[in-house]
């Protein structure tokens, strides 16, 4: 206990994860509402502080992404779990993400929470430990611990703040996610005890169960098990039906915080864990998953096209959109992974700034129907234009941080799974007929509805929400390299360690076999085990 309550004090990803969490204690005896806001806010801003803090300290020869741990400590020794906490490439970009999406979050949504603020502010910061734990987390059973630590927040932003479904949509929210995560928690328990039947001793140690290799229909049910787990959070088609629901109910912070980086963690864990772990199980199933992620392409843009209020739209992109970043990682292929990973980041951007605005205009006319809108432009132009630039970084125009994302995956999954890449091409198009639908609809136009036009435009506090995503879009557009060159060493480490493993014979029964070790696992002075 010593050993962890000095790791959590010290400069260290403990530190990270745990800060959150601790902070939302104070929230339980502070009452003033504007108290509270505040102080999330400073909150918010010591955690994005402290990561930077921490990637400065941490950088080295690879850029700021270079692969980090903390020492790991035993939780459960007599079942080999264990609290280890490791960053790479492929973890920091979502895990900034999450951290820069709070503040925006809390000051976005300043006026738009009514009540309850210390119950809605201890849940944002609770779910911003469990993402951060899901993601930094390299022991599967804690790994488990944090995803479902991500379910209660959100299911009590949703339920507590939502709309007047907001039962409904939290309940199926809360019934999907929980379905996929049990089987998924089954799967894990399986392959630590086939691990212990082999190696003699229990471990849920990523790296130690990398090193278990599988038949043929055992890496089949466990790929199933992780699979179904991530791709209903992702959500990928037919499993994205919670999703819409869960959306428009939600209050904004909690759709921003949903469409920004819950969902990332479906897709997240498909590239860390299910392919690695089952290579040949998911090369199986690759042809199947690739329908379905085509499917959710062109189904998630036709149905937003027919959406009839803003927020709808929104929250359909999302399945298509999701649908282009499960095309990447599907394809296997190193710059469609590198597509995926940044369309990931775009993707909480872009969607993220959408659903702020969607609610920014909700405060003002209490409707999201497109035919109470139009006209905007002209006693919004402020408005008009974060709309439009969100907009057009969603759709991927050239010199926005979307165009880069879309670009690199469809190049990548040409070169690796050629047909299906120009079938997702259509869903690039669709993208700019709902978008630009939207567009003509709410800013565009004569305006004739007389409550439209004494509507105020966004204030200082609203435009200093949006402003760091907007910069963030057109930095990543016009300058991608400096975004992707650092997870690049982590992507290519993983792939191939991913591609060696399918040359592989599957074996008739479990063995363990020696695996390279992946830029998360070099050696390190944090690497030693302690109080094992």
């Amino acid at each position: 206990m010593d050993t962890f309550l000095a790791l959590a004090a010290s400069d260290s990803l403990t530190r990270l994860v745990l800060f959150p969490a601790v902070a939302a204690l104070p929230l339980v005896f502070l009452r003033r509402e504007q108290v509270v806001k505040v102080y999330l806010l400073v909150v918010s801003l010591l955690e994005l502080g402290l990561a930077a803090l921490y990637l400065g300290s941490h950088g080295g020869a690879d850029g700021p992404f270079t692969a980090s741990r903390d020492a790991a400590l035993s939780w459960i020794p007599r079942w080999g779990i264990r609290w280890e906490l490791v960053a790479d490439g492929i973890s920091w970009p979502l895990a900034l993400l999450a951290i820069v999406l709070v503040p925006i979050v809390v000051l976005g949504t300043w006026k738009g929470i009514s009540q309850r603020w210390p119950a809605y502010g201890a849940s944002l910061l609770v779910l911003t430990s469990g993402v951060l734990g899901s993601l930094f987390a390299f022991d599967l059973f804690l790994f488990y611990v944090f995803w479902e630590v991500m379910l209660v927040p959100m299911y009590l932003i949703i339920g507590i703040w939502g709309g007047e479904r907001r039962i409904y949509a939290a309940v199926k929210f809360f019934l999907f996610t929980m379905a996929g995560s049990l089987l998924m928690l089954v799967a894990i328990l399986w392959i630590g005890a086939t691990y212990f039947r082999v190696a003699g001793t229990w471990s849920f140690a990523y790296e130690d169960l990398l090193r278990l290799d599988l038949p043929a229909g055992a890496q089949l049910w466990l790929f199933a098990g992780f699979a179904l787990a991530f791709l209903i959070k992702v959500p990928m088609f037919p499993v994205h039906t919670w999703l819409p629901d869960a959306h428009v109910e939600a209050p904004t912070g909690g759709s921003v915080l949903l469409a920004g980086i819950l969902l990332k963690l479906g897709t997240y864990g498909y590239l860390r864990f299910a392919m690695p772990l089952f290579p040949h199980a998911s090369a199986q199933a690759r042809p199947l998953l690739l329908a379905l992620a085509i499917t959710g392409i062109l189904y998630g843009a036709l149905v937003a096209w027919m959406q009839p209020d803003m927020k709808k739209l929104v929250a359909y992109s999302s399945v298509a959109h999701l649908g282009f970043v499960m095309l990447g990682l599907l394809a296997a292929d190193v710059v469609a992974w590198q597509g995926a990973l940044i369309q990931m980041v775009n993707h909480g951007l872009s969607t993220g700034a959408l659903f702020l605005l969607v609610g920014m205009i909700y405060d003002r006319r209490h409707t999201k129907k497109f035919d109470e809108f139009g006209g905007l432009a002209k006693v919004m132009p402020v408005f008009a234009f974060f709309l439009v630039f969100s907009a057009l970084a969603s759709v991927g125009l050239p010199a926005l941080n979307g165009f880069v994302g879309e670009f690199l995956i469809l190049l990548g999954s040409y070169r690796a799974v050629g047909a299906w890449a120009i079938a997702a091409a259509f869903g690039v198009v669709l993208a700019a007929v709902y978008l630009l639908k939207m567009l003509q609809l709410t800013i565009w136009g004569p305006l004739e509805k007389e409550e439209n036009k004494g509507l105020s435009d966004l204030s200082l506090r609203e435009v200093l929400s949006l402003a760091p995503l907007a910069v963030l879009m057109l930095w990543i557009g016009v300058a991608p390299a400096g975004f992707l060159a650092p997870s690049q060493k982590a992507l290519e480490a993983t792939l191939s360690q991913y591609t060696e493993r399918l040359k592989q014979p599957v074996p008739t029964e479990a063995r363990l076999i020696a695996v390279e070790p992946k830029e998360a696992a070099a050696a390190s002075p944090g690497q030693q085990e302690v109080a094992r």
